[in-house]
């Protein structure tokens, strides 16, 4: 199942920068990871903390990433990140491309697979419930 999105604003702040106002590289990681969270959010209607408590869920761990950085973006500009999903059976792909006044700036590949407690309580990769394949239709 593929095509499911969401968009977001995102203002780069003093303490996502380096001394000269240039945002510091593994700050765009953090805001693609939120925007995954805000992704879900979207599709489920519950909040990372709420799908917490009441899915059969131990989170969305990264397996791989990779990143391009076209243009940087410095302290007070306002990103737009447009984040989409595609889901196989227990993983999924997730493509993020943040950019500037329509200026491609940052794009981002993650790959992550949906994660259960087995009964040791050590986490493993499980298939993505139907229950929430349905909400991304």
């Amino acid at each position: 199942m593929t095509g499911f999105s969401n968009t977001r604003q995102v203002r780069i702040e003093w303490g996502d920068c380096d001394p000269a106002g240039i945002i510091y590289y593994p700050r765009y990681f953090e805001i693609f990871d939120a925007s995954t969270a805000m992704l879900f959010e979207r599709a489920t209607g519950l909040t990372k903390f709420q799908q917490l408590k009441t899915l059969d869920f131990a989170g969305y761990p990264l397996v791989r990433t990779q990143a391009r950085f076209l243009k940087p973006t410095r302290f007070g500009d306002d990103v737009t990140v447009e984040s989409t999903i595609t889901f196989g059976r227990a993983s999924f792909e997730i493509e993020h491309k943040l950019s500037l006044d329509g200026t491609l700036c940052v794009e981002c590949s993650e790959k992550r697979v949906w994660a259960v407690r087995d009964a040791q309580g050590a986490l493993k990769s499980s298939p993505v419930p139907d229950e929430v394949l349905a909400k991304f239709r």
